[in-house]
């Protein structure tokens, strides 16, 4: 009887055995796994925000103006894997037509970072975000000459404040930031999918192709 027992359990034994060898022979299943098992439990909450993550504040965004997809980066001024990932994300925008990238400032670095955020925030309103997001990052870490700098860029003023509007979003921001899980920045949300940190070219492309594939 009991030799019957073992010989009917052996398939699924030897199954169970089989999986756990393949994992431990490829990491990459166990990871892959992982983040399939996250976005899942992420996916309502996003689908529920997307509208308030995609809808971009004024100018702030870049690349398609119908887009498929869209790529949104949380950010700070004073972060250096944000600017760390600067060349990445322009990559993809180049080569990527159907790509919109909706910049949603997240100043969690001190008052220079809130200072650059709320001189950004004025520049969108004009409708020249991207004149002044690309000349603080090319001028350096935020402060009042390098604000100054890039405020002159965009031809707006260089400092900001009782700003409703700007108040009420950076407010947003957070509060979007905090419902995601934000442990810092850069934050990227594309479909399903919540990046945390400077991830690389490759790991947002794949992450832009999952998100089209998804529809």
């Amino acid at each position: 009887m009991t030799a019957l027992i073992l010989f009917a359990a052996a398939p699924q034994f030897l199954a169970k055995r089989m999986v756990r060898e393949g994992m431990l022979a490829d990491p990459q299943i166990l990871a892959e796994a992982a983040d399939a098992l996250r976005d899942r439990d992420t996916a309502p909450m996003l689908a529920a925000n997307r509208a308030a993550l995609e809808t971009p504040f004024a100018s702030s965004w870049k690349g398609a103006d119908k887009p498929d997809v869209v790529l949104v980066e949380f950010f700070d001024y004073a972060c250096g894997y944000c600017k760390a990932s600067l060349p990445h994300v322009e990559q993809l925008l180049n080569e990527d037509k159907g790509l919109r990238v909706v910049y949603r400032e997240f100043p969690i670095l001190g008052a220079d970072s809130v200072a650059a955020a709320r001189v950004s925030l004025a520049a969108s309103k004009a409708g020249r975000f991207k004149q002044y997001h690309d000349a603080l990052f090319e001028a350096g870490r935020p402060g009042p000459q390098t604000i100054a700098a890039a405020a002159q860029a965009a031809n707006v003023p260089p400092v900001i404040s009782d700003a409703a509007d700007i108040e009420a979003e950076l407010k947003r921001n957070f509060e979007l930031a905090s419902q995601l899980g934000a442990s810092g920045t850069p934050m990227f949300v594309v479909g399903d999918r919540i990046l945390h940190g400077a991830v690389g070219y490759e790991e947002l492309k794949k992450a832009v192709a999952n998100a089209r594939r998804r529809g």
